[in-house]
């Protein structure tokens, strides 16, 4: 098999894994070799049949000796396999990135001979790139769950971001379609990249010099819809990962049903909208102060597939509102549906000069048909809605004035 054969395969085989973006990553060319890295993402770039490329994005070998029932590349199943050599993704890597092709390169690989011995071949390529052809582009490694704490001290030395994927909500929901993989040997990887990111970052505060490590960060990826697990569960595990290993991004990846799948797995894909509603609900979580108990509940654990989980809220809450944009705290007008974070930065810089009106919200973008109800401006101040003891009263009142003082009758 040759070279362009196991690119076909082992790109494709990628394509399941989404924990692959690069915001954070600055890297400055040397004068050596080849690539830098901004800080500001991944710059994309278009071959001629219209494909964004920006990555090279792909598995060292799709070979796995776990059995994982919702994965494709799982021991079982009956797919054809292809493996690189860490020389070959070297050589792909710099032919690509001179073309223009890409700005960096994504590195992932199913589980071979063990852990360790996986986690060593993905090493392999990224300390190539680095110390032997001086790339100055972006590396994202994944960080093989149960590898040696030394192994994962030095992939971090080499790749901008590590990522160990999570799999799966819950631990019940690993035992019932990953069992060989286990929450805790995951999140002690989790733990052992945030300890060893926290002492390099101390160590570069006392010391600029000092070897950077994982400068991106970590990330981590959970498959949704292939079991019962709620979104609140979801958005309980992710609160807890984010807080305990301070992890830049999770990623939420819809399962997609495969030919010859597993009974035990569902036959319809995950709406996509339940995988935007959960991405939308981690953004509030992350930048708008709301936790996971706040945007769902134990009588209603799935997120609306209809409404944004902000303006759900909103509905809940109406004591909560109307929020006055030229008075109101951050924390207030960040709850307001259709202001973004962006602008509530914006809002509060401005009012300190000029009271807004709804004119000048207008102007800054704000979807003003989402946040009219819930917010005062200088010229608008919505409807209060009156409260069910209020409406009882003027109900009655209503039936009193239409009585006939003649006949007594309604």
């Amino acid at each position: 098999m040759n070279t362009q054969q196991k690119l076909e395969i082992l790109a494709d085989a990628a394509k399941y894994d989404a924990s692959c973006a690069s915001s954070g990553a600055r890297r400055s060319g040397n004068g050596k070799g080849v690539g830098h890295s901004d800080g500001t993402g991944i710059c994309h770039s278009y071959t001629p049949d219209g494909r964004c490329v920006s990555l090279l994005k792909i598995l060292l070998t799709n070979f796995c000796t776990y059995d994982c029932i919702f994965c494709v590349n799982r021991i079982s199943s009956d797919i054809q396999r292809a493996r690189f050599t860490p020389e070959e993704v070297v050589k792909l890597t710099l032919d690509f990135y001179k073309r223009n092709y890409i700005e960096g390169l994504f590195l992932s690989s199913g589980i071979i001979q063990s852990p360790d011995y996986t986690m060593e071949q993905l090493i392999h390529v990224a300390k190539a790139l680095r110390t032997e052809h001086h790339f100055g582009g972006y590396i994202h490694l994944k960080a093989i769950p149960g590898a040696s704490e030394l192994l994962i001290d030095q992939a971090g030395l080499f790749a901008d971001r590590l990522s160990a994927n999570i799999e799966l909500p819950t631990q019940q929901d690993l035992v019932q379609l990953a069992p060989e993989k286990k929450t805790t040997v995951i999140e002690s990887t989790m733990n052992k990249i945030a300890l060893r990111k926290d002492e390099a970052d101390e160590d570069r505060r006392k010391l600029p010099s000092a070897p950077k490590f994982a400068t991106a960060g970590q990330s981590t990826q959970m498959v949704i819809g292939a079991t019962p697990a709620t979104d609140r569960e979801i958005l309980t595990t992710a609160t807890h990962l984010y807080g305990q290993y301070k992890l830049r991004r999770i990623y939420y990846t819809g399962f997609s049903p495969y030919p010859a799948a597993d009974a035990r797995l569902p036959l319809k894909p995950t709406p996509m909208m339940r995988e935007h509603r959960l991405y939308q609900s981690d953004w509030l979580m992350r930048f708008y102060g709301f936790n996971a108990a706040e945007l769902t509940s134990e009588e209603n654990p799935s997120l609306s597939l209809t409404e944004d989980p902000k303006t759900t809220w909103a509905k809940l809450h109406p004591e909560f509102f109307p929020v006055d944009v030229n008075a109101a705290p951050r924390e207030s007008l960040l709850r307001v549906p259709g202001i973004g974070y962006r602008n509530v930065e914006r809002i509060l810089s401005i009012r300190k000069y000029h009271l807004f009106l709804l004119d000048d919200l207008k102007k800054l973008r704000v979807r003003i048909k989402s946040a009219l109800p819930y917010l005062i401006t200088i010229d608008h101040a919505p409807r209060q809605q009156p409260s069910t003891h209020e409406s009882q009263l003027t109900t009655q009142l209503d039936l009193f004035a239409s009585v006939s003082a003649l006949t007594g009758s309604i």
